[in-house]
């Protein structure tokens, strides 16, 4: 009966009405046993765990140093900023580390046990009065050796603590958050 309704109703060919007939029958059976989820599964669909963790944003506040460029790469500053994190991430209970100079920027370590946690800022290309700061890691899951480490929660803690830190400031305008694209 089912390979009658498939073949009249889908206008599948008779030599695969049989395949097509064992696809939706497992098809089915992945729907009653695991619902909607459990066909999804069975259809390949795979769930991506995402998060806002790059934020893009104007300020005058953060001119760059007089030996910042002996620093980092010329024409790339952002300590000040770094800086201004490090003293506003301690009022949110976020302790770090030393600030890193790396050639494209800041890394601000962030104390955390079970995996690297940090804070990259700097000013980027463009206008004087843009900066870009994004978390590492940059998504909630994070792959090391046969192991997955769910980082959901530091990462939104962070992430929290950096949207009430920018968006308090009224000299820092033109807030953007993004998914940082992998």
């Amino acid at each position: 009966m089912l390979d009658l309704v498939i073949s009249n109703k889908f206008k599948v060919p008779n030599k695969s009405v049989e395949q097509t007939a064992r696809r939706l029958r497992v098809y089915v059976k992945a729907l009653l046993s695991g619902g909607l989820f459990g066909l999804l599964l069975t259809l390949g669909v795979r769930w991506r765990k995402t998060m806002l963790t790059q934020v893009a944003f104007r300020s005058n506040n953060f001119p760059p140093y007089d030996d910042e460029e002996d620093q980092i790469n010329s024409g790339l500053w952002g300590k000040r900023l770094a800086e201004y994190l490090v003293d506003k991430l301690k009022q949110h209970g976020i302790e770090t580390e030393e600030i890193i100079a790396e050639d494209w920027g800041w890394y601000i370590p962030i104390k955390n046990e079970e995996f690297r946690l940090a804070i990259c800022c700097g000013h980027q290309d463009g206008d004087d009065d843009e900066y870009l700061c994004f978390t590492d890691p940059a998504t909630p899951i994070i792959r090391k050796f046969f192991k997955k480490i769910d980082a959901t929660n530091e990462l939104k803690r962070v992430v929290t603590a950096m949207e009430n830190i920018l968006s308090s400031d009224p000299g820092i305008t033109d807030i953007k958050w993004t998914e940082v694209e992998k």
